[in-house]
């Protein structure tokens, strides 16, 4: 993530003219270039850390097709798209894309309401997605995952210990702040994690984990009566991890399937010609107080 971030702001340096937020050529210009330019960079950052050379996309394939080509395309090798995995990926960008004013879109917001362009904006909200509380959700459910199976892989032990309120650990990718009864896009993408996992025949002892997390908390008392459903975050972990991606790319994915949210937010902000974003803050500490020597302190 600090990768992406990085190289989404340094697309300024490379484009000037996306900082004039008063033409609505140059923002139109600019939304076009991110939205060609992003999945670029997020193959970059993946195929820069496993040692394999850039990769480019092709113009007879369309954007999610892309999208994979770029990031598992051999250099001695064709790359053949998968359907099911390319439909798995497209559900995935398009629940990701943006709901209500979340840290990451109210980030984008807040920066550029100071008129800093397009890329500068977006960089401060990928910034803000990187967090384990926000974007790193996907990310914590796999670790979570590896650390049950590291301690025996005994599912049933934690789905205890998630009931134990006088124990800390807490399960992953169970529960939403914002959907309180069942995350809708949950629904959409366990069906779509069904069919990556039946078409890829993947045998991995982590996603047998998450398996069985998942019936059983779908049968439990304790996690119906309390409506905690398996969210969108805990089967796209899933669905990253059969896809061959690193644990550490889960978060990137969620930017790229955010990506038309930011920017439908900043564009509509800018147009609505809306003021600097300022925050207010109600004191509540201590009024009218004494000095006191430093020598009495």
């Amino acid at each position: 993530m600090g990768v992406l971030s990085s190289l989404t702001s340094a697309l300024t340096a490379f484009n000037p003219s996306s900082v004039n937020v008063d033409s609505e050529q140059d923002m139109y210009n600019s939304v076009v270039k991110i939205m060609g330019k992003f999945p670029v960079l997020v193959a970059w950052t993946m195929r820069k850390k496993q040692g394999l050379p850039l990769n480019y996309g092709s113009k007879s394939l369309g954007y999610v097709e892309n999208i994979l080509k770029m990031m598992f395309e051999q250099p001695n090798e064709e790359y053949v798209v998968n359907p099911i995995i390319k439909n798995a990926l497209d559900k995935l960008l398009i629940l990701h894309a943006d709901h209500e004013q979340n840290c990451s879109t109210s980030t984008v917001r807040i920066a550029g309401s100071s008129h800093v362009g397009l890329f500068a904006s977006l960089s401060a909200g990928i910034s803000a997605l990187w967090g384990p509380l926000h974007g790193g959700a996907n990310q914590a459910v796999l670790e979570m995952l590896e650390a049950i199976q590291v301690d025996g892989g005994d599912t049933e032990k934690y789905m205890a210990k998630a009931k134990d309120k006088e124990d800390p650990f807490r399960l992953m990718g169970f529960g939403h702040r914002v959907y309180k009864n069942f995350d809708p896009r949950a629904k959409i993408i366990k069906k779509a994690a069904d069919e990556v996992l039946n078409n890829l025949g993947v045998d991995d002892p982590i996603l047998e984990i998450a398996k069985a997390l998942e019936k059983e908390a779908l049968s439990d008392p304790y996690f119906v009566e309390r409506k905690l459903y398996p969210n969108v975050d805990f089967y796209s972990g899933i669905i990253y991890r059969a896809m061959g991606i690193p644990v550490d790319m889960f978060t990137v994915m969620f930017a790229l399937g955010r990506l038309p949210g930011w920017i439908a937010q900043w564009k509509e902000m800018r147009l609505n010609k809306e003021p600097i974003g300022r925050p207010r803050q109600i004191y509540i500490g201590e009024t009218e107080r004494g000095f006191v020597e430093l020598d009495k302190r």
